[in-house]
């Protein structure tokens, strides 16, 4: 197969590289084009344009999609098939029409839920026993082609981070998988009344509301782990917290309940065990505790 990939983020680098050990002739990789990080705020090559660099393949970061000469310059490439996996821009139909076998989106859901950006995320948050990925054919709507392959795992206590390496590496062999068997997958169409959208993650909904339950809370910070973090007020200061545990017990929300950051909140209670502090690296609670106590009766903003 003559491939076009389109990718940018970590999530996406085990299917560039999965589809490079399969020998499939890679003829062209796109990617956002490089984006200011770091304190200094220089141009950082996404991790597949990185990837792509190391494996010898020829990137393209083209700001749009839209206008006759990047369609002239992707259609040059004479892809038989197109492989997409969180590449980030929007596919206009006279792209989507180009390779003769379409193009393949590897989605980290197991589809029609959690159509969008952030289906990881929103999986967790929800309360879900179980995601996956699904291989679909693309269409101009979002995620809303049909369905050629799922693989599913359970959610458990995992975060987002953890997730998140895992559904790749389960995406990148099944999108091996469904390219060398491409004829024996039936495409499915999606019913469209059980779809869900999972929206971008707004900053807003990270700080941490102690009215909610103890369990929705802990939902939402393995949902918002690594990045971007949910997080609370300690003394005019914001805390992420990117591990807790669920205690049995009960208290006046947004309130220490014991010496040992115990937070009551609307149904039981919660107890951070790793924390970051506003610019500081991660840490134990436990370990900033013995350097900031935080006595039992403390409001928690």
């Amino acid at each position: 197969m003559r491939i076009i990939f389109m990718g940018t983020p970590d999530f996406a680098v085990p299917t560039l590289a999965a589809l490079h050990e399969a020998a499939h002739d890679i003829v062209g990789v796109y990617t956002q084009p490089p984006r200011p990080a770091g304190r200094g705020k220089k141009l950082q090559p996404s991790p597949v344009q990185l990837k792509a660099e190391e494996l010898g393949i020829e990137v393209c970061c083209p700001t749009s999609l839209k206008t006759e000469e990047a369609q002239r310059q992707f259609a040059a490439l004479e892809p038989d098939i197109a492989v997409v996996a969180a590449y980030g821009m929007i596919l206009p139909q006279a792209v989507l029409d180009i390779p003769e076998h379409g193009c393949l989106n590897v989605h980290a859901s197991i589809l029609p839920r959690w159509r969008g950006a952030a289906p990881i995320h929103r999986a967790i948050m929800a309360g879900d026993p179980g995601t996956g990925v699904t291989i679909m054919q693309m269409k101009a709507g979002l995620d809303t082609g049909p369905m050629l392959a799922t693989i599913r795992t359970p959610i458990e206590d995992k975060t987002t981070g953890e997730l998140t390496e895992e559904l790749a590496e389960l995406g990148a062999q099944l999108m091996v998988g469904t390219i060398r068997n491409l004829s024996f997958h039936q495409p499915v169409e999606q019913d469209d009344s059980e779809a869900t959208h999972a929206p971008k993650i707004d900053k807003a909904e990270a700080k941490i509301d102690w009215n909610e339950p103890a369990k929705m809370i802990e939902r939402k910070i393995r949902g918002l782990a690594p990045f971007p973090g949910a997080w609370f007020e300690l003394n005019g200061e914001r805390v992420k917290v990117l591990k807790a545990e669920l205690i049995d017990a009960s208290g006046e929300a947004a309130t220490t309940i014991d010496d040992n950051l115990t937070i009551a909140c609307g149904e039981k209670a919660l107890r951070p065990l790793r924390i970051q502090r506003a610019g500081k690296p991660k840490m134990d609670a436990a370990e900033f505790l013995r350097g900031s106590p935080v006595p039992s009766g403390t409001q928690i903003g």
